[in-house]
C-alpha cells in the first residue's frame, strides 16, 4: 500500500523559511513526476512545485519562484519543499502527490495517483 506523508507545516510570520517533507512508503521516487499542490480555503487547488525525479527537471509556480524550491533525497525516499521568503498568500493547506509516470503536464491534478494528507502552512504578517 502506498502511503505519502507530509510534515513540517507550521506557522510563521512574513518573510520566514520552512521546509515541508513528503516521506514515501510501499513507493519509490523513481522516473515519475512527483509534486507540491496548495489549496487556500474557497480556493481550488493548485500547483506549486513539480519535479521529474529521473532527470530533475524542476516546475514552479510563477507566484513561487525564486523563493520555493522542491528536492528529492533518494536515500531517505523524500520530496522536499523548501519555503523562503514567505508571504501571507502562501497560507494553505500543502500537499505532496506522485505519479507512477512521468507527466506532460506537471501540474495536471487528475495525473497523479498518490497523495498524501497534507500539512497547514499559515503565514502571518
Amino acid at each position: 500500500q502506498v502511503q505519502l506523508v507530509e510534515s513540517g507545516g507550521d506557522s510563521v510570520q512574513t518573510g520566514g523559511s520552512l521546509r515541508l517533507s513528503c516521506a514515501a512508503s510501499g513507493y519509490t521516487y523513481s522516473r515519475n513526476s512527483v509534486a507540491w499542490f496548495r489549496q487556500a480555503p474557497g480556493k481550488e487547488r493548485e500547483g506549486v512545485a513539480a519535479m521529474f525525479t529521473a532527470g530533475g527537471d524542476t516546475y514552479y509556480h510563477d507566484s513561487v519562484k525564486g523563493r520555493f524550491t522542491i528536492s528529492q533525497d533518494n536515500a531517505d525516499n523524500t520530496i522536499y519543499l523548501q519555503m523562503n521568503s514567505l508571504k501571507p498568500e502562501d497560507t494553505a493547506m500543502y500537499y505532496c502527490a506522485a505519479a507512477k509516470d512521468q507527466l506532460a503536464a506537471p501540474f495536471w491534478i487528475p495525473g497523479y495517483n498518490y497523495w498524501g494528507q497534507g500539512t497547514q502552512v499559515t503565514v502571518s504578517s
